[in-house]
């Protein structure tokens, strides 16, 4: 449950800082102010690649189970059933 809460805080993290960029290129005009925006986008990259990382690292430890499509993938392959394979 952790690693849950800790994505979605990332996740309102990348909001704010995508937030704050567009704060800045609207509202104001001069280099100060293109300067905070270079970095509100640096930190929301900065933080979509850690939730990257994260997410490989938790379903590679299994802190988290894939569900749906994913799971296909990681099962294994059921026994044949075919009469003519003994």
């Amino acid at each position: 449950m952790p690693i849950k809460i800790l994505i979605i805080a990332a996740f309102i993290a990348i909001v704010v800082s995508l937030g704050s960029a567009l704060f800045h290129i609207v509202k104001h005009k001069d280099d100060e102010d293109s300067k905070k925006t270079a970095k509100a986008l640096t930190v929301r990259i900065g933080v979509s690649l850690g939730v990257f990382i994260l997410l490989f690292l938790a379903l590679a430890t299994g802190l988290i189970q894939p569900h749906g499509i994913g799971t296909r993938i990681h099962s294994t392959p059921p026994a044949s059933t075919n009469p003519s394979n003994p």
